[in-house]
This record gives C-alpha cells, sequence and structure tokens, in this order.
C-alpha cells in the first residue's frame, strides 16, 4: 500500500509517471529515473464496457507495479460503469482496508470507527446547510469561472442554427451553430466547452416539489455551519460556501447543478428521509441500498430527478439539501468546425440533435442537455464556452505528405476546418504546396450526407483529393461503413500511409475508431504478408511520430443500444467476480 518515490525530478509523481508511461504505448523509458520501494499494493480499475479496452489502464498499472517487485495485496477488482460499479467497490474496499491495516500493524476495528467518525463529521443535514439573502450577484460569465474555476467566455449566437440534413418532415438532427466568438483564439482541430442550460420545464417541476425556499428568483447565497477548533475550545459559525455562488435557485439549477443525470444511490438516501408515504420511504430506500435492484431501475428508466420526484409523490425535499448533493453541470465539448483564416472572430460547430427513449425504445423520451440546448438558440442568445486546444489533433506544420480524413457523422466537424484552412490558404498564395487529402464520410442515407456541397466545391478547387462515401442505411445500396472503403481502397492508401509517410486523422465514436484502427492494421498485414502482431509496432510508430492522430468522443445517439448490451456483459463479469 504504502508506495516511495525516488526521483531526478522532484515534481514527478507516481500517477503521472506511470500515466506518461502508458502515453507513450506502455514504454517505462522516459528519461525521469524512478526507483519504486513497495511491498504491498491493490488495484481497484474503473472503466465501462461500453467501450473498448475495458479498464485497460487499471489492468496496466496493476501490472507495472508487479513488474517493479510490488507484492499484490488482493487479485485487482473490476468495477463496470454499466452495472454494479459501487457494489463492486463496497465488496471490495472492506476486505483491501483489512489487509492494509495488517500490514501497518493497525486494529481494523479502532482505524475502521476513525475512518467513519471522520466522514460524520462532514455530513451535512437540514441544520448544517441554509439559504440566506445575498445581496451581491456576479455575471454569468463570473459565476461560471469561479463554479468550474475556469476562464468562461460569454459569445453571442451570430444567427439561427442552420439545418444540415434533409429528412423531409423538417426535424433537425445535425445543425451548423455560428458563434461571434471576438478574441477568442484557435487552431483547426482544436474544441470548445459549452456552459449548456437544463431544461425549463424539468426545474420548474422540481421547485414546485423543494421546501425551504419561498421565492426561487431571489438571490441567495448557500452557507455551511463549520466547526473552528481553537485554543479556547470549539465553536460553530456560518460560512459561505466556497464553490456554489450567490444566485436563485432557480438558475442554480438552470445552469449549475445536474438534474438529468439519474440520481445516485446517496441522493435516494436523502430522500427517502423527507417522504411523507411509508411505501415511498421504503422503496427509495430498497432502490438505495439495494445495488441490484437501484442498477435494473437506473438503466431501465434513465430517470431525471423530476421523474424520481413524481414517481415519489410524498417526496418533499429541502432545497438546501438537494443543492449541496447535486453534481456540477459539466460542461460539454465539440470539435471546432471552422478555420479562423477564414470566418474570423467566429467559432462554427457541427452538432447531432440527441434524443432517445428510455426503457428499450418504449418509454420517455430523453434529450441529450446540450445538443438540443444550442439547437434553441436563436440570432444574439448570448452562449458561455472556452477553447480547449487540441494539440494532438492539429495540422502538420509542413504540408508535403498525404492526409488521410476519417469520420462519420458529426466526425466530419473538424475535417471542415481543415479544408477552410487549405482554402484559404490556397487563397493566400495561389502557388503555395497543399498536401494530398483524401476523406472518408460515412452516414446512414443521402439525406444526412453532412456539407455534401461544401465537399463537391473543395472537390472542384482541388482542396480534397479523394472523396469516399459509406452509406448504412441507404435503400437498394449494400450496407457499408467507413472500414469497409478503407478496406476497399487499401492498395492506394497504403501507398499514402507507408510508401508517402502520410497522416492519419479519425474523429467519431470509440467503437468506429477502434473498427478503423484494426482494419487499418489488418490490411497492412495482408499487404506484406506478416502477422498483425508484428505490424502493431508499426501502428505505434505512427503514433509515436504523431502520425495517427484520434479524436474520440462518447456514444451519444446509439447509447440506450450500447448501454443494453453492455449491461448484459457487465452482468456476467460481476457475477464471475468473487
Amino acid at each position: 500500500m504504502r508506495v516511495e518515490i525516488k526521483t531526478s525530478q522532484p515534481s514527478t509523481s507516481l500517477t503521472a509517471t506511470l500515466f506518461i508511461s502508458w502515453k507513450k504505448e506502455h514504454r517505462l523509458d522516459l528519461n525521469v529515473k524512478v526507483e519504486i520501494q513497495m511491498k504491498k499494493f491493490a488495484v481497484f480499475a474503473l472503466g465501462s464496457s461500453a467501450y473498448p479496452n475495458f479498464c485497460a489502464f487499471g489492468q496496466y498499472v496493476d501490472n507495472v507495479l508487479g513488474e517493479l517487485g510490488g507484492e499484490r495485496l488482493l487479485k485487482m477488482a473490476y468495477g463496470d460503469e454499466m452495472c454494479g460499479q459501487e457494489q463492486s467497490f463496497r465488496r471490495w474496499a472492506p476486505e483491501v482496508f483489512k489487509l492494509a491495516c495488517e500490514t501497518f500493524c493497525l486494529d481494523p476495528e479502532e482505524s475502521l470507527s476513525d475512518a467513519s467518525l471522520a466522514l460524520q463529521n462532514e455530513s451535512l443535514t437540514v441544520n448544517t446547510v441554509r439559504l440566506v439573502p445575498s445581496k451581491t450577484r456576479g455575471s454569468l460569465e463570473e459565476l461560471l469561472s469561479k463554479f468550474h474555476n475556469k476562464k468562461v467566455y460569454c459569445c453571442q449566437i451570430k444567427e439561427p442554427p442552420l439545418n444540415l440534413t434533409n429528412t423531409g418532415n423538417g426535424e433537425k438532427t445535425t445543425i451548423l451553430l455560428k458563434i461571434n466568438a471576438p478574441g477568442l483564439e484557435y487552431e483547426p482541430g482544436d474544441h470548445v466547452g459549452i456552459f449548456p442550460a437544463n431544461r425549463a420545464e424539468i426545474v420548474d417541476g422540481i421547485l414546485k416539489r423543494l421546501t425551504g425556499v419561498e421565492d426561487a428568483d431571489e438571490v441567495l447565497q448557500l452557507q455551511l455551519l463549520k466547526e473552528k477548533h481553537t485554543s479556547n475550545g470549539i465553536f460553530k459559525l456560518w460560512e459561505s460556501h466556497d464553490k456554489v455562488p450567490p444566485d436563485s435557485v432557480r438558475n442554480l439549477l438552470l445552469r449549475f447543478f445536474d438534474v438529468t443525470t439519474p440520481p445516485t444511490r446517496q441522493m435516494l438516501t436523502l430522500l427517502s428521509g423527507f417522504c411523507g408515504d411509508n411505501q415511498d420511504k421504503e422503496r427509495l430506500q430498497l432502490l438505495a441500498t439495494d445495488s441490484s435492484a437501484y442498477e435494473d431501475w437506473r438503466h431501465w428508466r434513465l430517470p431525471h430527478l423530476l421523474e424520481v420526484l413524481a414517481e415519489f409523490p410524498s417526496c418533499k425535499p429541502p432545497a438546501t439539501l438537494v443543492l449541496v448533493n447535486l453534481m456540477p453541470l459539466q460542461a460539454r465539448f465539440y470539435s471546432i468546425s471552422s478555420s479562423p483564416r477564414k470566418v474570423n472572430n467566429e467559432i462554427h460547430l457541427t452538432v447531432a440533435i440527441v434524443r432517445y427513449r428510455s426503457e428499450d425504445g418504449n418509454g420517455d423520451e430523453r434529450y441529450g442537455v446540450c445538443s438540443n440546448y444550442l439547437a434553441g438558440l436563436q440570432e444574439a442568445d448570448e452562449l458561455h464556452m472556452f477553447v480547449r486546444s487540441a494539440p494532438s489533433f492539429h495540422l502538420p506544420a509542413e504540408h508535403a505528405r498525404p492526409i488521410v480524413l476519417i469520420g462519420p457523422g458529426t466526425g466530419i466537424a473538424p475535417f471542415r476546418s481543415f479544408w477552410q484552412e487549405f482554402e484559404m490558404l490556397r487563397e493566400m498564395n495561389a502557388d503555395v504546396p497543399l498536401p494530398k487529402v483524401w476523406l472518408f464520410f460515412g452516414c446512414r442515407n443521402r439525406d444526412v450526407d453532412l456539407y455534401a456541397d461544401e465537399k463537391t466545391q473543395m472537390l472542384n478547387d482541388k482542396i480534397l483529393d479523394r472523396v469516399f462515401l459509406a452509406l448504412s442505411r441507404e435503400p437498394n445500396i449494400q450496407k457499408t461503413y467507413v472500414q469497409d472503403l478503407i478496406e476497399k481502397e487499401f492498395s492506394s492508401l497504403y501507398k499514402l500511409i507507408v510508401e508517402e509517410q502520410g497522416h492519419i486523422y479519425v474523429c467519431g465514436d470509440v467503437t468506429m475508431a477502434e473498427h478503423v484502427y484494426q482494419t487499418i492494421r489488418k490490411c497492412i498485414a495482408r499487404k506484406e504478408q506478416k502477422p498483425e502482431t508484428e505490424v502493431e509496432t508499426f501502428m505505434l510508430t505512427l503514433r509515436d511520430a504523431n502520425r495517427y492522430h484520434e479524436d474520440i468522443f462518447g456514444i451519444t445517439l446509439r447509447t440506450a443500444e450500447i448501454h443494453t448490451k453492455s449491461r448484459a456483459t457487465a452482468r456476467i463479469r460481476m457475477a464471475s467476480q468473487p
């Protein structure tokens, strides 16, 4: 359990060293001398089986610590986000705690009591949390910056979102959003983080059920009752919450807290204490204490906070305790779809509108918080955001080598910024050498072929050299995915990637990215008549040379489908663990 680190760079931590090592593709030679003196260790790996390489980093850490001479206290345990992660941890934690106490010759009972007491001292009740009127209130830009400890910028929508698809019923499934963002610097390939707002009807419904707030629009400050230990004894005083800003309860629920993710078991335990009906109370307590019941309920219903309150109508919790138990409403990240050379002081986004139904498609409709928020914005509306640099996905400084772009759906977003960049370079200097650029794009059918006219224009202007379209749901056409087209065209692609030492850019969800990687590896192995394991070394050299670039985002449009499949796998894995 104890790890001592001696390093020539004092700021290097074990976690950072292992992480850098992982990013360097399993190599420990970092020119940093690290000696680890360790006797025993235990690893609990966290992950989601909805994604490839489940718990790969945890497995890597476990292997490295073992290779460095550590003795495992316990066999590595897994926590799968898809099923029973908390249950698995609660089963693992007491066992490793007991073994750790034995290692350090501590009394497990006494140590556990001390730990429990420390946790209890931090517990919050109706008597230790309150809301009081506040005379000051900053701008939303200032409040979000403080809340998220990040500089947030207030920008404006240039024009109403443009529908990029032609489904025939007028429904928006993917939009182009143009944002006026003067002073915000970025490069093609970078991201923006957007701070959305929750749906007003959900917040209004929650406010009707909360107690302790007479005016939901009054500016209030959340305060905690703290104990101060001094030489004269212990005394208590009220202090403002160090993160939650002074604002109305309505705006806190709209802009600062996550009310759409299914409530945690901790939140359900809190809610059970404020039920007037015993049946409601007992059912909430069951969900809070029975991991299996909670997981089934959470993944089947996918309920937001208002739906939970509707399911248990006698529950009327105080606003103070609900606020301190909610998670922050996090920023959502989008790849930038524009080049600053082409649209000065603007940022364009390509956004898929996320909607799906719970209960295997038969339940209530669910709305992606940020995508639907963006779809509802109008000209001159304010938008709070920041730029996140993505240097590993920037274009190469020199333009001599070919570029292969692979991105189905909204994975095309950063590639639009690339071709705009090349377009402007050509416009500024007609003789400028540009790289050979191939684009592989995939979608369901031609109605959702994003930026079809722009791609055609770029082909005509010789900005793009080849454009390939994979259609997976087009009538009377064989189902095709981008990896199928890669395999079909690989004789020519081999020349671009291997012989001409080109760059590969992949943007899209993790499943697609894994399929593309495996397809390229398989095709090179076939072309060179080598085993795939040997070709893996070449693929790693592509990453090391910064020639294989990935911009990977989570599963969105197939959320329900993926979750159902992954949970079945997770249940089997969980049942097999001791």
